[in-house]
């Protein structure tokens, strides 16, 4: 591979593979809200939130880690304004003490709240806070942590014509299929060793805390006890108990993949389960968990961070591939996987983050391992079959379209049922 591709590819990890404690949407709330408040310099007495319909659909029925069981954007501001620390980015919830999580409660009762819904901007965070005659304002756009505006009373403290850390980031666009496959065989290790070594020991800790405790309704224990012994059902389970622990308000951090911790776990936590029963060597691992994060990262670029296309679709898809890479799966075997993949599951919607985002983490891992199983048995779906096109890169750009056009009017909907 070409030395500035091979950089990029290494780019795009260490850019995509982040820490986060929390649901990504209601943190990314909490970090808006903590650097308000660190720019008023004092908790507010009033604020006004415009925000996307995204960010309301994936805040509404989740826990906020660290709050003592609340969950809403109310409670993700609060805890931001009252125990946040905005230098910690996306784990801006770490360290809260619990009279902080007592004074939450009592600020949610006095800090005065509007939240205003903004229509065109598929992730948008606009926070503006007021104390007495002074006043703050932080502005998020596109991506989770990406602030383009910081204003006190009329002074501008920062700004962005264009949202910098989406200019910054490596461009997504020379991902391919053909490409990743390459990067996964040749990558040398000690490039991404540490990135994907932090993913498998994070995902892996808050996986085992979702089959120790009793979280959210318990996915990935269902699954296990139905068939204990079945390689299947342990991938399957192990991404869902790391779901079922996170959409439920558990304080361990996961490693976001496409800005989302489910995705990043989805993406990793199968194929983890598939190296230990197979026996795969730790290079074998890492290589297999490379192709998985960089196959969900491209299908994800089309389709964007947040829309109405569940992201555990183009993750469990990802996870497949690493699988099919553990059993010795070739270029085709890769590409016939996500296709096969792709036209079982691409009609699954996100509606919010929650307690079910564990079940369909696990429906789309099962149609990743059919789309794998179908080619391995001579099998496949084919060009001109509903939204498959031949070539794995045109249905890619098709699934892309169908997330980031076809299903804007859907996602419309969809907020509109959760909300009334």
């Amino acid at each position: 591979m070409e030395k500035e591709l091979y950089c990029k590819y290494v780019q795009i990890l260490e850019e995509e593979l982040l820490p986060a404690m929390g649901c990504t949407e209601p943190i990314a709330l909490a970090y808006a809200a903590a650097k308000a408040k660190e720019t008023l310099g004092l908790i507010p007495e009033k604020c006004t939130l415009h925000v996307c319909g995204n960010i309301i659909k994936n805040v509404k029925s989740v826990i906020v880690p660290n709050t003592g069981g609340l969950k809403g954007i109310p409670a993700a501001l609060v805890a931001g304004f009252v125990a946040g620390n905005a230098s910690k980015v996306l784990e801006v919830l770490s360290e809260v003490s619990d009279e902080a999580k007592a004074e939450m409660k009592v600020k949610l009762g006095e800090i005065e709240i509007e939240i205003i819904p903004v229509s065109d901007k598929l992730l948008y965070i606009d926070v503006e806070v007021t104390a007495g005659s002074e006043s703050a304002r932080v502005v998020i756009e596109d991506s989770h942590t990406n602030i383009t505006l910081i204003k006190k009373n009329d002074q501008l403290i920062y700004s962005a014509t264009e949202s910098s850390e989406a200019s910054a980031e490596t461009d997504r666009s020379c991902l391919s299929v053909e490409k990743i496959f390459e990067f996964a065989n040749t990558v040398d290790l000690k490039d991404v060793y540490a990135v994907i070594k932090r993913q498998i020991d994070y995902n892996t800790a808050i996986s085992k805390e979702g089959f120790a405790g009793s979280w959210g309704a318990e996915i990935g224990k269902t699954i296990l006890k139905q068939a204990p012994e079945s390689i299947e059902a342990k991938a399957k389970a192990a991404a869902a108990a790391g779901s079922d622990a996170r959409m439920s308000g558990c304080e361990l951090p996961v490693i976001i993949v496409s800005g989302s911790g489910n995705q990043g776990m989805t993406a990793s936590l199968p194929v983890i389960t598939y190296a230990k029963e197979l026996g795969a060597t730790e290079e074998e691992l890492y290589r297999a968990i490379v192709l998985s994060d960089l196959i969900t990262i491209h299908q994800k670029t089309g389709i964007g961070k947040l829309s109405a296309f569940c992201g555990a679709v183009s993750a469990g898809c990802g996870a497949a591939c690493g699988i099919a890479y553990l059993k010795g799966g070739d270029l085709e075997t890769i590409a016939h996987t996500i296709v096969n993949t792709l036209a079982i599951t691409s009609g699954m919607i996100c509606d919010g983050a929650k307690p079910s985002c564990a079940a369909k983490i696990a429906t789309a891992i099962d149609a990743g391992l059919l789309g794998y199983q179908m080619y391995q048995n001579g099998n496949q779906f084919r060009d001109g079959e509903g939204i498959i096109k031949k070539g794995v890169e045109n249905t890619i750009v098709n699934v892309g379209r169908l997330a980031s056009v076809g299903m804007k009017e859907t996602d419309k909907e969809i907020l509109d049922i959760m909300t009334k």
